[in-house]
C-alpha cells in the first residue's frame, strides 16, 4: 500500500503548468491506491466551486474538473478557510465532498506517520 499523500496546490491560471501538475499527481496517486488529501489554497481555491475554476488552457492536459472528480471519488479535497473567505467562497458554494478547513488540520495531516507532502 502506498504511503498517504498530501498535495497542496497554491496556483491556478497564474501558473497553469504547475497547477495542472498538482492535480495530475493527486489523481494519479488516487489511481495508484494511495490515500490522497488535496488542499486547494490561494488561486486554486476557485476550483472548489463547480464551474468556477479557470480553464488552464494546456494542450495534452486532462481538464482540472476531471482530475478533481477522480480525487473526490476516492480521496479528500479541502479548501483553505482563509483562502475561501478572501474569495467569498462558503461551505454552501463548494462541490459535494469538498470541505473547508484551516492550517491546524493541514498540519495534522502532513505530520501523520509516513505521510508525503507536496506543495505546488
Amino acid at each position: 500500500m502506498p504511503r498517504p499523500l498530501v498535495v497542496k496546490v497554491t496556483c491556478a491560471q497564474d501558473d497553469p503548468e504547475r497547477a495542472n501538475q498538482a492535480f495530475t499527481v493527486a489523481a494519479a496517486a488516487v489511481a495508484a491506491g494511495a490515500e490522497v488529501s488535496l488542499w486547494l489554497t490561494g488561486e486554486a481555491a476557485s476550483y472548489a466551486v463547480t464551474g468556477r475554476g479557470p480553464d488552464l488552457g494546456l494542450e495534452h492536459a486532462t481538464p482540472v474538473d476531471q482530475l478533481l472528480d477522480v480525487v473526490l471519488a476516492a480521496g479528500r479535497v479541502t479548501v483553505c478557510t482563509q483562502c475561501a473567505a478572501r474569495r467569498a467562497i462558503t461551505a454552501d458554494d463548494v462541490r459535494d465532498g469538498v470541505r473547508l478547513a484551516g492550517a491546524a488540520l493541514f498540519a495534522e495531516e502532513v505530520l501523520g506517520d509516513g505521510v508525503q507532502a507536496l506543495v505546488y
